[in-house]
């Protein structure tokens, strides 16, 4: 099992909400979420919860190898909901939560499990590459983010529309209709996407968290295969730096307009064979 690891915070000597860990034959990415100054009714913070919900899955799936990855996350964000339900109040919208991708490998599969925004890379032989990513969360902030990106990224004014705008998308979450994403209720391990891929047919997989993946999705300046290209002469470490140098072209969003100037950009990349 090779694995390469690399992940950076947002800015310098910020915390990292991004977590990603892996065990013989087994891995998780997760990327904290919350809701810019919004009080979050939890003592412990974002960064807490995707380490400690990480953590706990990871536990789950390499115990539990017959028990399906849905079952195994479930059972995780029930684990972090009784270790600070007695401090915290999870009845607040904003409530730290977190997207989950998750594999595992055994009897020739690969298992997988992918909720929010993060997004899973398959390699096979012949060098295809095919992305599994849950859009319902840029399916509805579409709907909502126009006059956020009609400002310049960190200004008072876009500060001022995007509060309006993850306050909105708050309310979608983990509703029909809306988006689903791990948090204080089990229930969302149900709306996962989860499938199998035979091992023999792949020669890598990666983790992305969506701070990684912004070449692709974000700035459009590269597609999954010029992803692998990348990863496979400068490995996760230089991925990130590409993605650094281009936000750092354009600070203010006006090129590419987003919520975030910088995002934690968290990668795990694991060659197979």
């Amino acid at each position: 099992m090779n694995v390469d690891l690399a992940s950076l915070p947002a800015e310098p000597g910020q915390e990292n909400e991004d977590f990603a860990a892996v065990a013989p034959g087994a891995a998780v990415l997760l990327d904290g979420a919350g809701v810019a100054g919004a009080e979050t009714g939890c003592v412990h913070g974002i960064a807490w919860f995707s380490s400690t919900l990480g953590g706990l899955l990871l536990g789950s799936i390499t115990a539990h190898p017959a028990r399906p990855l849905a079952d195994c996350l479930a059972d995780s964000i029930r684990g972090v909901r009784s270790l600070h339900e007695d401090t915290c109040d999870l009845t607040y919208r904003a409530s730290p939560t977190s997207t989950v991708v998750a594999i595992r490998a055994g009897a020739g599969t690969l298992e997988y499990l992918v909720l929010g925004d993060s997004t899973l890379l398959f390699a096979d032989g012949e060098g295809k590459a095919t992305a599994v990513t849950d859009q319902r969360l840029d399916e509805v902030g579409e709907r909502l983010r126009a006059p956020v990106d009609e400002l310049p990224t960190g200004s008072p004014e876009h500060a001022a529309a995007l509060a309006e705008y993850r306050d909105a998308l708050t309310g979608l979450r983990n509703r029909p209709g809306g988006f689903w994403i791990a948090g204080p209720d089990p229930r969302a391990a149900e709306h996962a996407l989860t499938g199998t891929v035979p091992l023999d047919s792949l020669t890598s997989v990666t983790l992305l968290s969506d701070g990684a993946t912004r070449l692709v999705d974000e700035f459009g300046l590269a597609d999954w295969r010029d992803v692998l290209g990348i990863l496979g002469s400068s490995g996760p470490d230089g991925l990130i730096r590409r993605v650094r140098e281009v936000e750092d072209d354009d600070p203010d969003g006006r090129r590419w307009p987003r919520g975030k100037a910088r995002d934690d950009a968290t990668i795990l990349h694991w060659a197979l064979g």
